[in-house]
């Protein structure tokens, strides 16, 4: 039976055992999942920062993070803020603040953030 369970990891696309990983460690930190998400409520999400870009709004630079759960994606965007230490891909944060919806994913504008630590 293990022999079995083994070649079925193995046969698993890495991006499906990514999500599932980030699905499992956002599940214990007893945040909403981007997935649950629902638009102009106050919510906490937990993911992990898969791309960080300058994008300008009004005519000033904004900073957008957009965030992975496992489930969906959310995006946070820092208005007037060209870069933040430490945002950076890979790094693992919480999201604090009133989701919008923008197009297919949610934005939280200015949210509280907090860098989080664990495997």
């Amino acid at each position: 039976m293990a022999i079995r369970q083994i070649l079925q990891h193995l046969r698993t696309p890495i991006e499906q055992l990514d999500r599932e990983s980030l699905r499992s460690w956002t599940s214990a930190t007893h945040a909403t999942a981007i997935a649950d998400v629902v638009p102009r409520k106050p919510v906490q999400i937990c993911g992990e920062i898969s791309s960080v870009r300058i994008v300008p709004r009004a005519g000033s630079p904004s900073l957008q993070v957009t965030v992975t759960d496992g489930t969906g994606f959310a995006s946070a965007v820092f208005l007037g803020r060209r870069r933040i230490r430490g945002l950076t891909p890979g790094r693992r944060i919480s999201l604090e603040g009133v989701a919008g919806r923008e197009g297919r994913v949610f934005e939280l504008l200015n949210p509280r953030y907090e860098f989080l630590t664990g495997t």
